[in-house]
């Protein structure tokens, strides 16, 4: 099996922090969001896995080389003309069963039947209160699906698909894809996948759906926060490691290793990274990134990027990589 991870996207809604790094490398709960993802495949037997990436691909390929050692290969989309395009350009590199999986996506899902090779190829859903805003499965009496509808207008069907699919013929899901550009058949102006899913159903191919026990959305500043306060809830609390004797940490926070943190409030739900410094503030709900320093500030429901400087200020941030926020002209930076 070969597990291909779309991530070629530019993740305008989390500007201004994309400007400078890929979306699935921001830090949730400790280590960017790419490598929660990456860890739920442990145990799976991955022949080989293929990064489509973009706008800053090298620093996935960087990271990617950097921290795993599994065959990784990695795809250019310099055309942002969808997802069904995105994977076709991986036709050269798939000859069986595929795992797919949006780069932007947190699940939670039991993925062991995946070994034994099933039978089907498998939707991943999640039942949401309102599908409108999604693209939902319809599927008949005996479990199979019957097609797939984006956005649809009713409240009938809750089955969300979460962008998490595995395809017992890859090939056929590259020519599905091929059909569907051949065709023309675009929604909103993009290739969509369940597009091409449902060709693959019509000539014949069989799909079952599988409950994701959670998902949860990493692609704008709210839903990153969300995620990183469930992740912190879920596993990824270290407050227990670290020892400040001039603070005070409210768990669950992950802070690491390396920070400092002076005469200052941390939690709950913060994420502090590498070689930050915070100093008489206060920080909740917010994810610092690494070198970032901090001081005399009160931040809650924030975002603050790489070696960027916040100081003297009470308000919900989202600064960018190695920008100062709090400085008067007169102060020396």
């Amino acid at each position: 099996m070969k597990v291909i991870i779309p991530l070629a996207g530019l993740g305008t809604r989390l500007r201004p922090h994309t400007y400078t790094k890929p979306k699935p490398l921001i830090n949730v709960a400790g280590k960017p969001m790419l490598a929660h993802i990456l860890d739920k495949f442990r145990g799976l037997d991955v022949e080989e896995y293929i990064f489509i990436v973009g706008h800053l691909g090298s620093q996935i390929e960087k990271y990617v080389s950097q921290q795993y050692g599994f065959k990784a290969r990695y795809v250019t989309q310099h055309e942002m003309l969808g997802q069904a395009h995105a994977l076709w350009l991986c036709r050269d590199y798939v000859d069986g069963p595929v795992f797919m999986v949006f780069g932007d996506t947190y699940f939670e899902a039991d993925l062991e039947e995946i070994n034994a090779g099933p039978p089907e190829s498998i939707a991943y859903v999640r039942e949401v209160p309102d599908p409108r805003r999604f693209g939902v499965a319809i599927v008949d009496p005996d479990g199979g699906v019957e097609k797939f509808v984006e956005k649809p207008a009713s409240m009938d069907n809750r089955l969300a698909v979460i962008g998490m699919y595995y395809f017992t013929d890859g090939p056929a899901l590259m020519q599905a894809c091929q059909d569907l550009m051949d065709k023309r058949i675009q929604t909103k102006g993009e290739y969509f996948l369940t597009d091409a899913i449902n060709l693959m159903i019509a000539n014949g191919s069989k799909f079952v759906t599988r409950m994701a026990s959670e998902w949860r959305d990493t692609g704008k500043p709210e839903t990153v926060l969300e995620t990183n306060r469930y992740l912190l809830e879920n596993g990824n609390d270290n407050s227990a490691q670290f020892a400040c004797p001039t603070c005070v940490i409210v768990p669950p926070v992950n802070i690491h290793s390396s920070a400092v943190i002076e005469e200052s409030v941390v939690g709950p739900y913060a994420t502090i990274g590498q070689d930050c410094k915070i100093t008489r503030s206060l920080i909740r709900n917010s994810i610092i990134d690494a070198g970032a320093e901090i001081i005399e500030t009160i931040m809650d429901q924030s975002l603050v990027g790489k070696e960027a400087v916040v100081r003297g200020r009470y308000r919900q941030f989202n600064v960018g990589d190695s920008a100062l926020v709090g400085y008067s002209n007169n102060e020396e930076e």
